[in-house]
């Protein structure tokens, strides 16, 4: 249950992050206006949060196992909102940094 809770937070840091930097740029890079920037900066300061309720107490091991999350998620949220296609190294490379989160946050510590 605790990798469960784990993995959901996860999940919503990504959409909180990925979807305020997308926002983010929309307001910018696309001229779509300053609401679209500050919903960005909304869900940005939430993915900070959310990262907070994770179980383990260490900052650096949550925000580092992240990573995998962010890249992943990177690559399928570009997909969805932009239309991106990524190739077949993208997806390697997206695996193998979920494998490295998964190794970062969950592998058996004697503790």
């Amino acid at each position: 249950m605790l990798v469960a809770r784990s993995v959901a937070l996860f999940v919503l840091a990504a959409l909180l992050e990925i979807g305020g930097a997308w926002l983010v740029w929309q307001g910018v890079r696309e001229h779509r206006g300053w609401a679209w920037g500050g919903a960005g900066v909304v869900a940005l300061g939430l993915y900070g949060l959310v990262a907070t309720f994770q179980h383990d107490e260490n900052f650096g091991r949550v925000l580092a196992a992240y990573g995998g999350i962010f890249v992943a998620g990177s690559i399928a949220w570009g997909m969805v909102a932009d239309g991106y296609r990524p190739d077949r190294f993208d997806v390697v490379g997206a695996l193998v940094c979920l494998a490295g989160m998964a190794v970062i946050m969950y592998a058996p510590r004697g503790h």
